[in-house]
C-alpha cells in the first residue's frame, strides 16, 4: 500500500481524498494555489506545497509545479481528483514516466473515452446501445444533412472532445443544422482545442442513468447500480440519486450485467462511470467517465462501499474482495450540490462565510471544506458543498432532505439552498416523474 499520496485537487473532493487516506494511514501532501493557502484540506494534510498562483492555468492545471511537489515531498502516488487534471492521459503518462503511481485507469483507457467519437465506437463494439447518427467526426456539411434526415430532426451536434455541455447544439432543421456545426465547432475549439464535431439523433425526453463501476487490474469487475442524474441546468448536474425512480429490480440487474460484461472485455480498471440516457425503456449510451463521479456519495450511501478507499486499492495493485452476487444495495439516496450561485440568477457570489452550521442527524453527510471566516474564492467553480441524505425508502429520504436543507446555514454569501428546497416540493419531482429538460423547464429557461 502506498504511504504518501499526494492530492492533486481542491475543494470539498480533496478533502474527501484526504479523510480515505487517514483511515488507510496514508500520509497526505496537499497542493494548493495563493487562494487556496487556507483551505480546509491544506489545514489537514501532513504536508502541503503552494504550487501557483489563483488562475488554475498556474496551479491545478500546472503539470510540472504538480511532479515538483511530488518529487520534493515524496510521494508516492497522486490521486487527481474530480476536474481538472483528472481525465488527462498526458498527465498520467507524466505521473508514471516520474515513477509516481497515477491513481486512476491506464492513460490508454483516458484517450480511449476522452474523445467521444472513439468512447462511441468502442463501446458499440462491446456490445452495449448507443444513440444513433455518426460513427466518424463531420468533415462534410452535406454527408451531415443525408444523416439527420436519415435518423430524423431534431439531432445533437456534439464536441468531439468536449463535456459539460460545451460544443453542443440542437438543430431542428437543415438549415438549424448548419448554423448549428459552425456554432459547436467554434465553441469546441475555443474550449478544448479540437473542432471536430459529431452528430447524434436528440432524444426528447430522456432520463440521464449512469452505471457506477469498479474493477481491479486483475480481471474483477462489479457494478454498484446506477444513479439518476437528470436535474441538469444547461448540462450540469444539479441534483442525483440512486438509486432512480424509473429503473425496477430486473431492469438494473440487466443493463448492469451488460455493462460489466463491456468493462471486462475492455481490460479496464479503476473507478468509471458509464453514462446513458433512458428513453421508453431503452438505454442509449453517451459517454464514459474514466474517474471518480462528484456524486458518488449517494453510491456510498446505498451499497456502503467506501468508493475513493477501493479506487486507492485497485490503484496499489489489490484484488477486488467483492462479489457481484454478494452486494445488496438498501435504501434511498439524494444529493444536492450546493453551488455559491443566486438561487434565481445563478450569478456566482464569492466572499467570506460569516456563518455555517452543517445538518446532523442519521444518514446525513456533508462533503464541505467550509468553515466560518473561510474566503471562498472566485476563480474556481462554484460548487462549495454536497449535502447527501439516505432514507429506507426514498420519501423518508425525501422528509430528511427537506428537514436537513433547512438546518443547513450558510451565511455571507447567496448560495443555491432555496433552489433544492424548492426542487424536491414539486409534485412532479416527488412523484419522480422528471426527465433531463425539467428542471429547465421549471425555470424557464
Amino acid at each position: 500500500m502506498f504511504e504518501k499520496i499526494l492530492i492533486a485537487n481542491r475543494g470539498e473532493i480533496a478533502l474527501r481524498i484526504h479523510r480515505a487516506c487517514r483511515e488507510m494511514g496514508i500520509h497526505t501532501v496537499a497542493v494548493h494555489s495563493t487562494a487556496d493557502a487556507d483551505a480546509m484540506h491544506v489545514r489537514l494534510a501532513d504536508e502541503s506545497v503552494c504550487i501557483g498562483a489563483a488562475p488554475s492555468k498556474d496551479s491545478y492545471l500546472n503539470i510540472p509545479a504538480i511532479l515538483t511537489a511530488a518529487n520534493i515531498t515524496n510521494a508516492d502516488a497522486i490521486h487527481p481528483g474530480v476536474g481538472f487534471l483528472s481525465e488527462n492521459a498526458h498527465f498520467a503518462d507524466m505521473v508514471s514516466e516520474h515513477g509516481i503511481t497515477f491513481i486512476g485507469p491506464s492513460a490508454e483507457h483516458m484517450r480511449l473515452m476522452g474523445d467521444k467519437i472513439s468512447a462511441k465506437a468502442k463501446i458499440k463494439e462491446l456490445g452495449l446501445p448507443v444513440v444513433p447518427g455518426t460513427d466518424e467526426a463531420i468533415t462534410d456539411i452535406d454527408e451531415a444533412l443525408v444523416t439527420a434526415k436519415s435518423i430524423g430532426y431534431p439531432v445533437l451536434v456534439k464536441a468531439s472532445g468536449g463535456g459539460g455541455g460545451k460544443g453542443m447544439k440542437v438543430a431542428r432543421s437543415s438549415e438549424g443544422l448548419r448554423s448549428a456545426i459552425s456554432l459547436a465547432k467554434a465553441e469546441a475549439k475555443a474550449h478544448f482545442g479540437n473542432d471536430e464535431v459529431y452528430l447524434e439523433k436528440f432524444l426528447s425526453n430522456p432520463r440521464h442513468i449512469e452505471i457506477q463501476i469498479l474493477a481491479d487490474q486483475h480481471g474483477n469487475v462489479v457494478h454498484l447500480a446506477e444513479r439518476d442524474c437528470s436535474l441538469q441546468r444547461r448540462h450540469q448536474k444539479v441534483l442525483e440519486e440512486a438509486p432512480s425512480p424509473a429503473l425496477n429490480a430486473a431492469t438494473r440487474d440487466k443493463i448492469g450485467a451488460k455493462v460489466v460484461k463491456a468493462i471486462r472485455k475492455l481490460g479496464y480498471y479503476g473507478v468509471g462511470t458509464i453514462e446513458f440516457l433512458y428513453e421508453n425503456g431503452k438505454f442509449y449510451f453517451i459517454e464514459m467517465n474514466t474517474r471518480l463521479q462528484v456524486e458518488h456519495p449517494i453510491t456510498e450511501m446505498i451499497s456502503g462501499i467506501d468508493l475513493v478507499r477501493e479506487q486507492i486499492r485497485v490503484a496499489a495493485g489489490a484484488k477486488l474482495d467483492l462479489v457481484q452476487k454478494k452486494l445488496q444495495f438498501s435504501g434511498h439516496a439524494i444529493e444536492c450540490r450546493i453551488n455559491a450561485e443566486s438561487p434565481e440568477t445563478f450569478i456566482p457570489s464569492p466572499g467570506r462565510i460569516t456563518d455555517y452550521h452543517a445538518p446532523g442527524g442519521l444518514d446525513v453527510r456533508v462533503d464541505s471544506g467550509l468553515y466560518s471566516g473561510y474566503e471562498v474564492p472566485s476563480h474556481y467553480d462554484s460548487m462549495i458543498a454536497k449535502l447527501i441524505v439516505r432514507g429506507r425508502s426514498r420519501n423518508e429520504c425525501l422528509m430528511r432532505l427537506r428537514r436537513a436543507l433547512e438546518e443547513f446555514v450558510i451565511g455571507g454569501i447567496e448560495t443555491t439552498i432555496p433552489l433544492h428546497q424548492r426542487l424536491i416540493t414539486e409534485p412532479d419531482f416527488i412523484n419522480g416523474d422528471y426527465d433531463i429538460h425539467w428542471l429547465e423547464n421549471l425555470l424557464g429557461i
